[in-house]
C-alpha cells in the first residue's frame, strides 16, 4: 500500500465503549495529489511522488513551479516519494486520502525529533554527574575519558557533549484509533515524532505472518 505525508497537530486522548482512555496522536494526513509517476521501464523503479502543503506561486522557485506545471498541479511545499510494486494503477493529479489507511490496523510513523540544541553528557546521555557536595567542583562533566598508556588515546564512539534531538526518528506498528476522511485526519495510538506541526511520512504497517 502506498503511504502519505502528513503533519502533526498534538495529542490527545479518546474514550472506548468500555470507558477505557487511550492517549492519541492527532495527525493531518493528505489529501496527497500525486505529481509524477515513475516506473521501472523509464526510470528504473516503481515509485510515486505525493505532494502536501499548498504553498504560494511567489514562494515557490522556477524548478519547483515547472515541476508541478507539467502535472498541471500548483505548487505544493513537500514533496515525497514512495515505492510501489506497480505503479501501473495511478496518475499525476490523482488526489490520495487518509481513507487509505481503514483497514490498516496499525501504521509506520517516520518524523524529526525534536531539535535540543547543544547538550551536555547529562542530559544528552543520562550520565549521573559528580559530586554536589565536599566540595566538588565537576557536577556536570563528563570527566576522564583517557585510556591510560595504550591506546594513548580517545575509543571511536565516546558518549561526549554535542547537538542532541532533530534526527529523523522511525515509529512502528502504531495502532489506527480512529480515520475522519471528511476532516483529513488520522488518530494513532501513542505518540509520534517531533513538535506540533512537524512534517510526517506515514505508511501501513506490514502484516505480520501468523
Amino acid at each position: 500500500m502506498i503511504g502519505l505525508i502528513g503533519r502533526k497537530i498534538g495529542m490527545s486522548q479518546v474514550f472506548d465503549e468500555a470507558g477505557v482512555l487511550t492517549p492519541v496522536s492527532v495527525i493531518e494526513v493528505g489529501p496527497c495529489p500525486v505529481v509524477q509517476v515513475k516506473t521501472a521501464e523509464v526510470d528504473g523503479y516503481n515509485a510515486v511522488q505525493l505532494a502536501f502543503g499548498h504553498v504560494r506561486h511567489t514562494r515557490a522557485n522556477l524548478p519547483r513551479l515547472g515541476h508541478f506545471r507539467k502535472a498541471n498541479l500548483p505548487p505544493y511545499r513537500h514533496l515525497q516519494e514512495f515505492r510501489v510494486e506497480d505503479a501501473a494503477g495511478f496518475s499525476q493529479g490523482q488526489l490520495i486520502d487518509v481513507g487509505i489507511f481503514k483497514d490498516a490496523g496499525s501504521v509506520d510513523v517516520s518524523g524529526k525529533t525534536k531539535g535540543r540544541g547543544f547538550q551536555g553528557v547529562v542530559k544528552r546521555h543520562g550520565f549521573s554527574g559528580g559530586s554536589d557536595t565536599h566540595g566538588s567542583k565537576c557536577h556536570r562533566v563528563p570527566g576522564s575519558i583517557g585510556s591510560s598508556a595504550w591506546p594513548s588515546r580517545v575509543w571511536k564512539g565516546q558518549k561526549l557533549p554535542g547537538r542532541m534531538g532533530h534526527a529523523t526518528m522511525h515509529v512502528k506498528n502504531l495502532k489506527v484509533v480512529e480515520v475522519d476522511v471528511e476532516n483529513n485526519l488520522l488518530l494513532v495510538k501513542g505518540a509520534v515524532p517531533g513538535a506540533v506541526n512537524t512534517i510526517l511520512r506515514l505508511t501501513a504497517s506490514p502484516k505480520k505472518q501468523a
